[in-house]
Order: structure tokens, then C-alpha cells, then sequence
């Protein structure tokens, strides 16, 4: 129903890469700019197929994954409002190794290849924003592969609510989170089985740490969380 009032240029001028950019310069890029609707479990694209840009998401949430010939999945990433991805497989000209599917109702926007290359021509600072978005990605997945190999995998999991306790800093004895995604797919992002994940927060529980109630993640005490990670 709003799919004709998307304001493009301004939904751009929002994201981090885009900020700098002059307004002449983002009705560029909008004009380039298309808007994709997912729906919960649509597919976004296949391993295999080949990229014609890249992709920002404005909101909702989107699962990168690589697929197995047994049915399981590993998941890579999983993606929210105002980031990005794609970028460095459209440089490199080659099909995407793992697919994408929207995890919650998603709304997308595609930049094309050829606007985003034009604008690297013609502005310094925007490659250079890219560039540092493309080196957080790598920094990310360099500090994944160090916590797969030296950390526990109750470790993994406390290190990950941690994370997602938007009161980090807080004092409070108990803190509620809510987990952005299914078990399942929380477990495969921290290279656990599902069983092995259900089995850490029946831990986590035993000792008094938190409580959990589907979704809703209770930590009764922060600081012994914290504690426990070390």
C-alpha cells in the first residue's frame, strides 16, 4: 500500500555509506535504486546466481547461509536494519557462494553495479567508507573463526547474549533479551548443533544464570554471566 510513497533518496541519506554523499549524487544512486519486498522465509537470491549489485536493508532481518547436499545449513550472517551485503562479491564479478533468506518481513533496497561504480569514479570518500564497511566484514569473520577455535561452546553462547543484552552496561541483577531469530538458526550461526545449544541454556539454567522462556531470555545475574565467560 506504501510501495509507491518510498521516499528513496532519503531512506539512503540515512545509511552510514551514504551520508556524505551530496544530494545530486544520492538522486544518482536513488535513480539506480530499486526496493525489494521479502516475505518471512522468502528467498532472496540462490548460491550460484550472479550479483548485479548489492543489497542495504531497511528493515526486517536476512539470514546468509551456506547450503548442504544433506539439507542442513551453516549460517553465516545474520543481517538487520541499515546493513549491507553483497558488495564484495559484485567486485569480484563471481556468483554468490551461499544464499540469502529473509527471516522476518523484510524490506530491501538493490543499488546497481554500475551506479555504485560510477560513484567510487567520482568520490574518494565514498570508497573509502566502502572500504572500511568491507574491512569490518572481514575483522568479523576473522574474530568468528578465533572464537570457534579457542572458545568453549558455553562460552560462545554467553558471549552471544551478552551481545544482544541491550543493558550491557547495566547493574541490574536480571536483565531480559529477546532473541532476534529461531533456535535453530542461532545455534548453526554459532556453529552448534541445535541440541548442543538447547543443552548449554538448560545449563546456563541449572546454575542460576538465566531463565528462558522461548524467545525471552531472562539473565538473573549480569555480572556472574560475565564472570562465567571469562
Amino acid at each position: 500500500m506504501n510501495h509507491d510513497r518510498l521516499d528513496i533518496p532519503a531512506l539512503l541519506g540515512r545509511l552510514p555509506l551514504f551520508q556524505e554523499l551530496s544530494p545530486e549524487q544520492l538522486g544518482q544512486i536513488a535513480a539506480a535504486t530499486r526496493e525489494k519486498r521479502l516475505a518471512k522465509g522468502e528467498m532472496l537470491f540462490q548460491k550460484g546466481d550472479v550479483p548485479r549489485g548489492f543489497f542495504v536493508i531497511v528493515f526486517g532481518q536476512v539470514k546468509l547461509a551456506f547450503p548442504s547436499s544433506q539439507g542442513n545449513e551453516k549460517v553465516v550472517e545474520i543481517l538487520g536494519p541499515k546493513q549491507s551485503f553483497g558488495e564484495a562479491v559484485m567486485f569480484m564479478d563471481r556468483p554468490y557462494p551461499l544464499f540469502a533468506e529473509s527471516l522476518s518481513d523484510t524490506l530491501l533496497l538493490h543499488i546497481t553495479k554500475n551506479a555504485v561504480f560510477e560513484l567510487l569514479e567520482k568520490d574518494p570518500s565514498f570508497a573509502r567508507r566502502l572500504l572500511a564497511g568491507l574491512s569490518m566484514r572481514l575483522h568479523s569473520l576473522v574474530i568468528d573463526v578465533e572464537s570457534y577455535s579457542l572458545r568453549s561452546s558455553a562460552q560462545r553462547v554467553i558471549g552471544y547474549l551478552l551481545q544482544h543484552c541491550l543493558q550491557e552496561g547495566s547493574k541490574e541483577e536480571s536483565v531480559e533479551i529477546s532473541l532476534p531469530t529461531s533456535k535453530q538458526v542461532i545455534a548453526s550461526r554459532l556453529n552448534l548443533t541445535p541440541e548442543t545449544l538447547s543443552r548449554i541454556f538448560h545449563d546456563l539454567s541449572e546454575a542460576g544464570l538465566i531463565n528462558v522462556h522461548g524467545k525471552q531470555i531472562t539473565i538473573r545475574d549480569l555480572n556472574r554471566l560475565r564472570e562465567f565467560d571469562l
